[in-house]
């Protein structure tokens, strides 16, 4: 599952591999609504939404993407906070991660859908996404000042 590798987003109106939806994962039920004016404040309303929650671990990204718009809501989530993309253009990703930034949303774990980790179960790529988050931290950690 190691075959997955990070890659700055760049800056285009193409939109990224994968059906037009969002999975989120880690959000309580009381916070999902906020998240909804995060994505009007994004201009991503219209995108729909899968609310990941523990029922859904072992299902692949491709089977939740294939879920009705909306499953999951009013169901907490104790999964890590995590926000994964499909379908929308980089520039609207970082119109998304800039907005979630300025209303102080709780940090969260992002991912972009990809041919390969659209076979993943959602915990194989939680697991490898926190991973990531932690070997980057160690770096900046160790990185020399100046």
């Amino acid at each position: 599952m190691t075959n997955g590798t990070f890659e700055k987003v760049q800056h285009t109106d193409s939109p990224m591999y994968g059906p037009l939806k969002l999975i989120l994962c880690g959000f309580p039920a009381a916070a999902q609504d906020k998240f909804g004016l995060v994505l009007e404040m994004s201009g991503l309303r219209d995108v729909p939404v899968i609310w990941a929650n523990e029922t859904h671990q072992a299902a692949t990204l491709a089977d939740l993407l294939a879920l009705p718009a909306g499953s999951g809501k009013g169901s907490d989530s104790t999964l890590p906070r995590a926000v994964i993309v499909s379908g929308i253009t980089e520039n609207q990703l970082h119109v998304l991660m800039t907005t979630c930034r300025k209303t102080g949303m709780q940090p969260a774990l992002w991912a972009a859908l990809t041919p390969t980790s659209e076979t993943w179960p959602l915990s194989g790529l939680l697991g490898e996404l926190q991973a990531e988050q932690k070997a980057l931290a160690k770096r900046r950690k160790n990185k020399p000042a100046g």
